[in-house]
């Protein structure tokens, strides 16, 4: 028996994500925008269970849970073309409309509040699975509803469900762009602590390597957010197409990120794809092309740090790659000394009802060391400097209490 997933969508960039997640899915599979089954897909032999169900009717409804404080999103899907799709019941508004306003405690304080409401739905779907395997959380980690609300929600899934997993696709800021949203770092850090705590594996997707990748792969000067949310869903699909495309291998969720988690905590991967290509370019691609491709930085979905002589990683390639043995010959990728040098191969089918330019293509999943700098560093530098100016302020201001603040000395703990 399949197992099945559960996504749940939360705030703007999470159900624009989910979104163009289901219109991909629905293409490959042969549904229709209403959730009907095309005549030409009849006799397919994918697993559309994994995430859709059928209803009575036979018409497919997605395991998802669309969730947000503000309407306009949502609001924006359910007069869309795929508007039947969704079952309306596992869409849930905030009945005061007014959003979190971009701060996390607000979004984290609503979630409290809506609890039994959210997970009512949340529920309800899950007691609907016959094998359930574990939930997607789609969202972004600097706003208010899919940073806070996010974190509340990633909390009580790994309470209330505790031997189910947990991945996430999670969308880190553009570091290249000034952004309107102030206490942005603050709402990533305060994120970044549950999804290192409650989270098995989060799929970063950092928005300033996407738009570089759509700026000099797809040759779009200003990419609009629907063709990065466009590139987002093309990494969503092709990670779950061994889910979908049963073969000899890989055919659940714990199967494929298990071998690229080394311990509980370090589950935070980065994506790779190749080819991109604008919709009027044609490609010749081999199989050691799309394998030398994966491993390069500039197809990688996160910004890596120019100096990559220290970068270890576990590796796992989905797609068709028969050129290992190259591979480590001009040793194109380095591997933690305390672990496995190991690359793991699996061979998805693909969609027979998308016309491809190519005749290769591959994803790369990787867990590289080289994450902790762009990621995580320069915000824990700013919050401990940040942090020691205000104790120091506080300390003199407990001084400044006492009658010897006249002899005070700042660099004393006193």
């Amino acid at each position: 028996m399949p197992s099945e997933m559960i996504t749940l969508q939360l705030g703007q960039c999470g159900n624009q994500i989910g979104f163009e997640f289901w219109k991909q899915l629905c293409i490959e599979h042969g549904i229709s925008p209403e959730g009907i089954l095309e005549e030409f897909a009849s006799a397919g032999s994918d697993r559309k269970d994994v995430f859709f169900y059928q209803a009575d009717d036979d018409h497919y409804i997605p395991r998802a849970v669309l969730l947000d404080l503000e309407p306009r999103v949502i609001h924006t899907i359910m007069n869309s073309p795929y508007a039947k799709l969704y079952n309306p019941e596992n869409v849930y508004l905030s009945k005061h409309g007014g959003g979190a306003g971009n701060n996390w405690a607000s979004g984290y304080a609503q979630g409290e509040k809506l609890n039994e409401e959210v997970f009512d739905i949340i529920n309800r779907e899950a007691d609907g699975s016959d094998n359930l395997e574990g939930f997607v959380l789609c969202h972004s980690i600097a706003g208010g509803t899919g940073s806070g609300m996010g974190s509340y929600i990633l909390e009580h899934l790994s309470d209330r469900f505790p031997k189910k997993l947990v991945q996430t696709y999670s969308v880190f800021p553009n570091l290249d762009e000034i952004s309107d949203v102030v206490v942005q770092p603050y709402n990533s850090l305060l994120t970044l602590k549950r999804l290192t705590e409650s989270a098995d594996c989060v799929m970063v997707l950092d928005n300033t390597a996407l738009n570089r990748i759509a700026s000099d792969r797809l040759h779009i000067q200003n990419p609009s957010f629907a063709q990065i949310n466009t590139l987002v869903s093309t990494i969503m699909s092709a990670s779950t197409a061994t889910l979908r495309y049963p073969s000899y291998m890989n055919n659940d969720l714990i199967s494929l990120v298990a071998p690229l988690i080394p311990t509980p905590r370090l589950h935070f991967l980065m994506t790779g794809y190749t080819p991109l290509t604008a919709d009027h370019e044609q490609n010749t691609t081999t199989v050691l092309d799309v394998m030398q491709r994966l491993l390069q930085p500039k197809n990688m979905m996160v910004s890596l740090s120019p100096d990559r002589g220290n970068q270890h990683c576990y590796i796992s390639i989905l797609n068709i790659i028969q050129s290992l043995q190259r591979i480590r010959e001009r040793k194109l990728a380095s591997f933690i000394p305390w672990g496995p040098a190991s690359i793991q191969v699996a061979l998805s089918r693909r969609s027979p009802y998308v016309t491809a330019s190519h005749k290769v293509s591959g994803l790369l999943l990787a867990n590289h060391t080289n994450i902790s700098s762009p990621m995580f560093q320069d915000s824990l530098e700013e919050f401990d400097n940040s942090r020691s100016v205000v104790e120091d302020l506080v300390r003199e201001y407990q001084a400044a209490a006492t009658p010897d603040y006249v002899h005070w000395n700042p660099d004393s703990n006193q």
